[in-house]
């Protein structure tokens, strides 16, 4: 039987919920293709501030480094807004990114065929279906740049500083090319060239490296283009890569445009087969604890889990398919719809189990 180390980040708000359902998932998906998981708990966020005083502990980073791959919940919530800004959540997700050279984000937006009616787009402009993936740039630009406040004419002002180098872009640049080559071959660079230096760097460096990639068609457009084109004509996409801040902004609209950000799974990749995954929407407090949350965006990060980091191509697809199947009846309340069971987070993550569960303990 083959074993893997998982680090299991919960974090916070449904977190915990989301990441327990996940777990189930894996445990059956195990049982059916001979594979054992070891999952190593470990705190990041609000939960780690209130247990360490910080978000990102050093203990943390070393289980996650000790591991074949990591799962995240989400973190952040209301009760940690007023901490300085490197004592809050997100400084965790930030800080881990960086700690274990996590520097290309792949988020799928895809439109599974019994959620077609809960996209807000038209069926006429979704047509057969979406399948878009959005390469985000996740270690440099503004997130990561020089920052600060200062006095201008009397007046309170801040900065945040937008910069990338060569190498950056090209080996982001270089995951959507060869992440395009393995779907439909067209690759579409976005940017705001037309306004920022660091766009005009980025574009002439994705230009040079296309003379590599011969069977990709590249293209280029503005990232407010780009906003406006997904909504007007999403299926003209295949792959996308961008920025940083550009792609945390398109790869949550296009989310909307495939039904809920509650179906939305995503992976942080760096050198080699190491990976952090993790659903893309936030810690969502406000449902916490009520056990109604959409466990789906997560079961899927496990799915890209088996796929990306541990080429257990055949369970990450049954994952998929269990979740397909699922949809034709039931639904949670983000997605409900009349003619479906309306159901909640752990409802939701048997009934993918039972889906997956091999046949002879049926």
């Amino acid at each position: 039987m083959k074993s893997y180390t998982l680090a299991v980040i919960e974090g916070d708000g449904i977190g915990p919920e989301i990441v327990r359902e996940s777990v189930k998932v894996l445990d059956i998906v195990g049982e059916r293709f001979g594979i054992s998981f070891d999952y190593k708990p470990c705190l990041m966020g609000g939960c780690a501030i209130d247990a360490t005083g910080v978000p990102l502990p050093r203990e943390t980073i070393d289980i996650c480094k000790a591991s074949d791959s990591v799962l995240l919940g989400a973190v952040g919530g209301e009760k940690w807004d007023t901490l300085p800004g490197h004592l809050r959540p997100e400084a965790g997700l930030l800080g881990i990114r960086g700690a274990l050279g996590l520097y290309a984000n792949l988020r799928p937006a895809r439109i599974f065929a019994p959620l077609k009616t809960a996209s807000p787009i038209k069926e006429s402009i979704i047509g057969d279906g979406l399948d878009i993936m959005v390469v985000r740039e996740l270690t440099g630009g503004i997130y990561f740049g020089e920052r600060g406040r200062k006095e201008i004419n009397g007046a309170a002002a801040a900065y945040d500083t937008e910069m990338y180098t060569v190498p950056e872009i090209e080996r982001i640049c270089r995951v959507g090319f060869e992440m395009a080559q393995k779907r439909r071959k067209k690759l579409c660079s976005v940017d705001k060239a037309n306004v920022l230096e660091s766009s005009r760097l980025w574009r002439e460096t994705v230009t040079r490296l296309a003379t590599d990639y011969p069977d990709v068609t590249l293209s280029y457009m503005y990232v407010d283009n780009c906003a406006m084109q997904l909504v007007r004509n999403p299926r003209q996409f295949d792959v996308i890569v961008t920025s940083n801040i550009f792609g945390d902004i398109l790869s949550d609209e296009a989310s909307m445009i495939s039904g809920s950000i509650g179906m939305l799974a995503s992976a942080s990749l760096g050198q080699g087969s190491f990976g952090l995954y993790e659903p893309i929407h936030g810690s969502a407090p406000d449902i916490a604890g009520q056990g109604v949350a959409n466990p789906l965006a997560t079961i899927l990060s496990v799915a890209m889990l088996l796929q990306y980091s541990l080429n257990e191509q055949e369970a990450a697809a049954a994952i998929e398919r269990a979740v397909n199947d699922v949809l034709c009846e039931l639904r949670t309340a983000d997605i409900f719809e009349e003619g479906y069971q309306k159901v909640g987070t752990a409802a939701m993550g048997d009934a993918v189990c039972a889906r997956i569960k091999p046949a002879k303990s049926a």
